[in-house]
């Protein structure tokens, strides 16, 4: 959305940017599509995110630059497979969108300015295999973060890896429960890094939680149990969640960000608006919520309306995502949302490995 004149020539910022312009709240493009990436950095973003899902989409979104880069790749690697082939595709598109992201990235200090690349999740079940892919990540550009997902063998890893020097981006994530775990393994990462000597720098590290998908999870679970709720009361689960963590985040004094994805309405931008955390929209969010002209108002310390958290609170699943102690990390990988989740990065995987297929063993 270009920069909007009155008819006294004043010049009135949209949404997004007064909000990056006039707060502490860091705004990250939830694609690492080149043209969205480009759009929205004049929006005010300063971060960008890839996984299989992502990858997929901007791969065929533009055929015309990746049909022949994938065929020269082959012809480069021949005995590599498609999921090696689409792999080193989403390098590339990682790296590029990286280089977008460098002046943000050496501006703040190396806070910001950060692409999120995921680690496979197919290696969901190895905590080794995801801290050597996060370390072999981190080497692609000097301001990636790797994503690594917040379940029990996922956060041995992102302790592993952050003690290595690899940037976190938590993913899989979508409680408090989650949120504080990692926050602790990354505490831990950077106190052994102290004890150890080692250079003490700024990561960036983030926590995300998918709000959106928490909400999705109570409604597929609510609708499956038979419970009625308050219409529009459950748009309201992932951002109470996210305010929540956050404040726990300060409070604790951890050097680690809440990160707001998975957008199910601008709630979970607009009640976020104030804190020292990040949200990352998908691009047509940010367009929708630029064209509505959505308040910027420091919404971060307003608790969410008594009314409505006391319904969330009187349903179970929504006290294992909002308590501080709702699930042990062993329970983290079988939380409905999760498990949903996964499922969509790993047939994500599989869509990104038949596009590929497609390009090397054309049909006859």
């Amino acid at each position: 959305m270009p920069l909007i004149r009155t008819d006294r020539s004043d010049i009135v910022l949209p949404p997004l940017a007064r909000a990056a312009q006039s707060t502490a709240t860091s705004l990250w493009n939830d694609s690492a599509d080149p043209d969205e990436l480009r759009r929205s950095i004049e929006f005010g973003a300063v971060g960008a995110t890839c996984n299989p899902v992502i990858a997929y989409a901007a791969i065929k979104a533009h055929p015309e630059i990746w049909v022949p880069r994938l065929e020269k790749l082959a012809e480069l690697h021949p005995i590599w497979g498609e999921s090696e082939l689409g792999w080193a595709a989403v390098r590339e598109l990682s790296i590029a969108a990286a280089a977008q992201l460098l002046p943000a990235f050496e501006a703040s200090g190396g806070r910001d300015g950060r692409l999120s690349i995921q680690t496979d999740p197919r290696l969901h079940r190895d905590a080794a295999a995801l801290a050597a892919q996060a370390e072999e990540f981190s080497r692609l550009a000097s301001n990636i973060i790797v994503k690594i997902p917040a379940t029990a063998t996922g956060i041995v890893a992102i302790e592993e890896a952050a003690y290595c020097g690899v940037s976190i981006n938590a993913t899989l994530s979508f409680t408090v429960a989650q949120a504080l775990a990692v926050g602790e393994a990354i505490e831990r990462a950077l106190d052994r890094r102290a004890a150890d000597g080692l250079p003490d720098q700024e990561f960036g590290h983030v926590v995300t939680i998918m709000g959106g998908r928490l909400d999705d999870w109570l409604k597929q679970w609510t609708a499956a149990n038979r419970i009625l709720v308050t219409p529009g009361v459950l748009d309201w689960a992932g951002v109470a969640t996210l305010k929540k963590a956050h404040h726990l985040f300060v409070a604790r004094g951890f050097r680690s960000r809440i990160l707001s994805a998975a957008f199910r309405s601008h709630l979970q931008w607009s009640e976020l608006v104030g804190g020292d955390l990040v949200v990352s929209p998908p691009f047509d969010w940010q367009s929708r919520i630029n064209e509505n002209d959505i308040p910027v108002e420091n919404r971060i310390d307003v608790e969410v309306q008594e009314s409505i958290l006391a319904e969330l609170s009187g349903l179970s699943e929504f006290r294992r995502a909002y308590d501080d102690d709702g699930m042990t990390a062993d329970e983290f990988a079988q939380f409905g949302a999760s498990r949903n989740t996964l499922r969509q990065f790993l047939e994500a995987d599989a869509q990104l490995d038949s596009l590929v297929r497609d390009v090397i063993v054309p049909s006859a």
